[in-house]
């Protein structure tokens, strides 16, 4: 959902890339689901899950707080969401998660965006 949410609100300013310390056979049909009612946008098959080393050099490190330990990965900026983890406990969970990852994505998008003066 992050990668999906970073490409849609903010690819003017960062690439967004996703990977996991386990890596699960499919995107969670749940959010799938939630991404493209919420969003209208489309996961598969465009997103898949994929290991850590599949990612290019990172400039930035955004880990979601699911209760695992991440490796750590060269980058000049890091930070933990701490969402949990939503598999298994339904739409609403999912639908909470995106709209905190939502946020969290703008916020991000604001703070790394160069500050042209057209801002007000």
């Amino acid at each position: 959902m992050a990668e999906a949410l970073g490409r849609l609100l903010a690819a003017d300013v960062f690439e967004s890339c996703s990977a996991g310390t386990e890596i699960a056979a499919e995107v969670n049909p749940d959010a799938v689901r939630v991404m493209r009612r919420l969003y209208g946008v489309e996961l598969l098959p465009a997103q898949r899950p994929k290991p850590l080393a599949a990612l290019p050099p990172v400039d930035v490190v955004v880990t979601m707080g699911c209760g695992v330990q991440c490796p750590s990965l060269p980058c000049r900026l890091r930070e933990d969401w701490g969402l949990a983890d939503p598999t298994g406990r339904g739409d609403a969970a999912f639908e909470q998660t995106a709209r905190a990852i939502e946020a969290r994505v703008r916020d991000l998008r604001r703070r790394l965006a160069p500050d042209d003066g057209t801002r007000a």
